[in-house]
C-alpha cells in the first residue's frame, strides 16, 4: 500500500492546492497566486485553521467584502491570461451568496477561480445553524446551490476522502481552455474538520500547462478555401487570442495576408492601436472604421470570441447576405456559432496554420487600403471628442483624452459597467495585449477597483489605473482599503455624473422619460452632496478632487510619483456619449404607451428589428 498521511479535509485541501505548478517564461511557479479569504463560523475553525498552516507557501489575503475578493482573484487570472488564477473562501449563508455575482462574471467571460464557500453540516445534527436556509421540500439543499448553474463544475463535499476527486476535476476545469471556468467546492463545515489518511501521493508537486489544440484537417480546409475566395475578409479579435497569448501570430497573419483587424471588449489590445491593420472597436461601441468593414465583409474569421450582442449589433451589422463567419475558437459551443464554419483549435495554432496555408495569398489591395482610409478618417474623429476642453463638466471622452495623455499607453486599463467600457472601447488607445482589461461580459459594477487589486497583484511592477463612474464607486469601494493595507497602488479616476447617467442616456433614447437613474430623477427628499475624496482618503487613500481637465492631467502626472494608491474626483455630463461610430442594439420598446416619444420609439425599433439577420 502507498504511504498515507492523516490530515484533516481542509488541510488536504490547502496542502494539495500549494502543490499545483505552472511554466512561466521558462521558471516554475505555483499557479495558485494564494486565497482570498473572509472567515466566519462555517470556515474559520476548519479551512481557516488550514490555510494558516500553509500561510508561507499558499499565502491568505483578507479582504472586506465576499464579491469584492472573487473579483479581485478573476482579474488576477484574466491579467496573468488564465496562466495563474486563486481561490476564494468564505462561510455559509450571506457570505456564501455574495460571491454568486463573482461565480456568473468568471463563467461568462471564461476565467477560472477556484470558489470554496462554507457549507452547513453533512451530519446534520445542529440543523438548523445559524445562517442555514432551510427548504421546506428538500433536505439536501442548501443557499449554495445558487452556485450550480454559474459554475462549470460544482462538487458538495460531504465526506473527507471526495476532496480527492474533486480537485482533481477541478484543475481540469481550471487549466482547460474549452472548460474554463469558475469552479465551486461547497465545504461542509463539519467535513471540514474530519480527518482522512489520505495518500502522499496526493500532495506530489504537479506542474500544469495549457492545452494547445491543432485545428481538424478538414476544418482548416474548408476554413483557408472561404478565406482565399474572399474579397472583403474581416478578422475579429476576441478574448481568446489573448488567453492563448496569440497576438504575435494574429499580427504575422493579418500581415501577410493584408487582412484588416477589429477588436471585441474582451480582445481589445490583441494589437497595439496603432498598428495600421487595427481598426480597433466593432459592434454597438465600436469605430466607425471597423463597423464598415463588418457590414460590408463577405468572410468574417471570428477569433476567441462568443459573438455577443455587443459584437454583432443584436445579429444586424453583418449585413453582406453571402457573408461567411469563420469561428476559430478552442470551445466548439462558441465555433459553430451564427451558422460558421468551425474551426476548433487554439487561437495561435489555428492562426499559425491558417498563414501557412493561406502564404502567397492576400486580400485584395482596394480592400486594405480602403480599411487604412477608414481608420484615418475615425482618428480625426477620436481626437476631436478627446481632445481637451474647459467645460466645467466635460465628457467621458475627454475624460479618457486627459488619462490617456498623461499617462500614456504603457499602463493597465481597467473598467467595467456603466458608460465608460463603451467610450474606452471606442477611444482607448491600448499599447501592450492585455493592456486594456475590460469587463463587460457580464457587465458588473462594482467589480472595477477589486478587479484592479486583482491586476495589480498580477502585474506589480505596472502602472495599473482605474476608470469608474459614480454609481459603480458607491456599490463597491471597500477594497480601496485593501489596495493600502498591502502596499498595491491603484490610480483610480472616478467620474461623478451624479447618478447612472449610461442607463438614463438609454432610457431617453428608447423613448422613456428621465426616471430613477440620475440622483435628480430619483425620489428624494434633500439631494445627497457626497465627498468622494474624503471618502477614499478616510480609506487611507491619496484623494483629491479635480476642478477641470487640466487638473487632472496634472494630477494624474502627480499619481505616478504617490507612494499608494490614488483617487482623482472630477464632475462630469451625465448626458453626452460619442455619437461618432457606434451601432444599434437591440432594446425591446414596450409596444403600448400612453406617452407619445415611446410610440415614436416603438416605430423606430420596429423599423431597426427589420435589420436582424435572423438564425445567422
Amino acid at each position: 500500500m502507498s504511504k498515507t498521511i492523516r490530515l484533516t479535509m481542509a488541510q488536504a485541501l490547502t496542502r494539495f492546492l500549494s502543490k499545483q505548478m505552472t511554466e512561466i517564461d521558462g521558471r516554475a511557479v505555483p499557479i495558485f497566486g494564494g486565497v482570498w479569504a473572509i472567515f466566519g463560523h462555517g470556515n474559520v475553525a476548519g479551512i481557516g485553521e488550514a490555510l494558516y498552516q500553509v500561510r508561507d507557501e499558499l499565502p491568505t489575503f483578507r479582504a472586506h467584502n465576499e464579491q469584492a475578493m472573487a473579483h479581485a482573484a478573476i482579474a488576477y487570472a484574466k491579467a496573468n491570461f488564465r496562466r495563474r488564477f486563486m481561490a476564494a473562501t468564505s462561510s455559509i449563508g450571506p457570505g456564501a451568496l455574495n460571491m454568486v455575482t463573482a461565480a456568473a462574471l468568471a463563467h461568462v467571460n471564461r476565467l477560472p477561480v477556484l470558489l470554496l464557500p462554507g457549507d452547513v453540516f453533512a451530519n446534520r445534527i445542529p440543523d438548523p445553524v445559524l445562517q442555514q436556509a432551510e427548504d421546506f421540500s428538500d433536505g439536501t439543499a442548501t443557499v449554495n446551490d445558487c452556485f450550480r448553474p454559474v459554475s462549470r463544475y460544482f462538487d458538495r463535499i460531504t465526506r473527507p476522502e471526495q476532496i480527492i476527486p474533486a480537485l482533481a476535476r477541478a484543475m481540469q476545469v481550471l487549466t482547460d481552455p474549452a472548460e474554463c471556468g469558475p469552479v465551486t467546492l461547497s465545504l461542509c463545515q463539519d467535513v471540514q474538520a474530519e480527518a482522512y489518511d489520505y495518500p502522499e501521493s496526493f500532495f506530489a508537486e504537479r506542474p500544469w500547462r495549457q492545452r494547445r489544440q491543432r485545428p481538424d484537417r478538414d476544418e482548416l480546409a474548408a476554413a483557408v478555401a472561404a478565406l482565399k475566395g474572399a474579397r472583403k475578409p474581416l478578422v475579429i479579435a476576441g478574448g481568446g487570442v489573448l488567453y492563448s497569448r496569440a497576438s504575435d501570430e494574429l499580427a504575422k497573419f493579418v500581415e501577410g495576408a493584408g487582412i484588416p483587424v477589429c477588436e471585441t471588449q474582451g480582445g481589445k489590445s490583441s494589437l497595439p492601436d496603432d498598428h495600421p491593420l487595427n481598426m480597433a472597436a466593432v459592434g454597438v461601441t465600436g469605430t466607425s472604421a471597423a463597423n464598415r468593414l463588418a457590414e460590408e465583409a463577405d468572410v468574417v474569421l471570428a477569433i476567441g470570441t462568443r459573438l455577443q450582442d455587443f459584437t454583432t449589433g443584436s445579429w444586424a451589422l453583418f449585413k453582406n447576405s453571402g457573408k461567411t463567419i469563420i469561428g476559430l475558437n478552442a470551445q466548439p459551443f462558441d465555433a459553430g456559432k451564427h451558422r460558421a464554419l468551425p474551426l476548433v483549435a487554439d487561437a495561435a495554432e489555428g492562426l499559425a496554420e491558417l498563414g501557412a496555408a493561406l502564404k502567397g495569398w492576400k486580400a485584395p489591395s482596394a480592400w486594405t487600403e480602403s480599411s487604412a482610409a477608414g481608420k484615418k478618417a475615425w482618428q480625426a474623429d477620436a481626437a476631436k471628442v478627446t481632445a481637451s476642453t474647459n467645460a466645467a463638466f466635460p465628457s467621458d471622452a475627454q475624460v479618457i483624452g486627459a488619462v490617456q495623455r498623461a499617462m500614456g499607453s504603457g499602463v493597465t486599463l481597467l473598467n467595467a459597467s456603466g458608460g465608460l467600457p463603451g467610450e474606452l472601447h471606442k477611444l482607448w488607445q491600448a499599447g501592450a495585449p492585455g493592456s486594456y482589461h475590460g469587463e463587460y461580459g457580464f457587465s458588473t459594477m462594482g467589480y472595477e477597483i477589486a478587479g484592479g487589486l486583482g491586476a495589480k497583484m498580477a502585474k506589480p511592477d505596472q502602472e495599473v489605473v482605474v476608470m469608474i463612474g459614480d454609481g459603480s464607486y458607491l456599490m463597491m469601494n471597500s477594497e480601496i482599503a485593501t489596495s493600502v493595507m498591502l502596499g498595491l497602488k491603484l490610480t483610480i479616476v472616478v467620474l461623478d455624473n451624479r447618478g447612472y447617467g449610461c442607463i438614463n442616456r438609454l432610457q431617453m433614447a428608447t423613448g422613456g422619460a428621465n426616471f430613477n437613474n440620475l440622483l435628480k430623477d430619483a425620489r428624494h427628499e434633500v439631494l445627497p452632496d457626497i465627498d468622494f475624496a474624503a471618502h477614499a482618503a478616510s480609506m487611507g487613500a491619496i484623494a483629491e478632487k479635480v476642478p477641470s481637465i487640466a487638473g487632472l492631467e496634472t494630477a494624474l502626472q502627480k499619481a505616478k510619483t504617490n507612494d499608494r494608491t490614488t483617487v482623482l474626483v472630477i464632475d462630469t455630463d451625465p448626458l453626452v456619449s460619442t455619437d461618432a461610430g457606434g451601432h444599434w442594439w437591440d432594446v425591446a420598446v414596450p409596444e403600448v404607451s400612453t406617452r407619445p416619444t415611446v410610440n415614436a420609439a416603438r416605430k423606430a425599433y420596429e423599423e431597426k428589428r427589420q435589420m436582424q439577420n435572423v438564425g445567422e
